[in-house]
């Protein structure tokens, strides 16, 4: 059984800088896209910013220039520095891998538990 698992959420004011990070577990085969996406309340899950497993990234506009997703694909962990943070960045942060289970023929989503990001004014 494949797992993600988050770990890095928290309290901060704005203008300061966390980090999170998460880790895939289980009988992985390959995982392609790690991500991390956020969910405010009231609001839909939206993706924040997205690595390859040859290093590819994207970002939502609103956080370009302010975060930075880093993988390391031997470790199957995702990390995400988030820095110059802004009250509208508090969310729920969510990790995501599309994960290729050992011995599975296909790729699929896997989720972690979700991370709460808090930033005050």
């Amino acid at each position: 059984q494949v797992q993600l698992v988050e770990s890095g959420g928290g309290l901060v004011q704005a203008g300061g800088s966390l980090r999170l990070s998460c880790a895939a577990s289980g009988i992985i085969f390959s995982i392609n896209a790690m991500g991390w996406y956020r969910q405010a309340p009231g609001k839909q899950r939206e993706l924040v910013a997205v690595i390859t497993s040859g290093g590819s990234t994207n970002y939502a506009d609103s956080v370009k220039g302010r975060f930075t997703i880093s993988r390391e694909n031997a470790k199957h962990t995702v990390s995400l520095q988030m820095n110059s943070l802004k009250p509208e960045d508090t969310a729920i942060y969510y990790c995501n891998g599309h994960v290729l289970p050992y011995g599975s023929g296909r790729y699929r989503d896997y989720w972690g538990q979700g991370t709460q990001v808090t930033v005050s004014s």
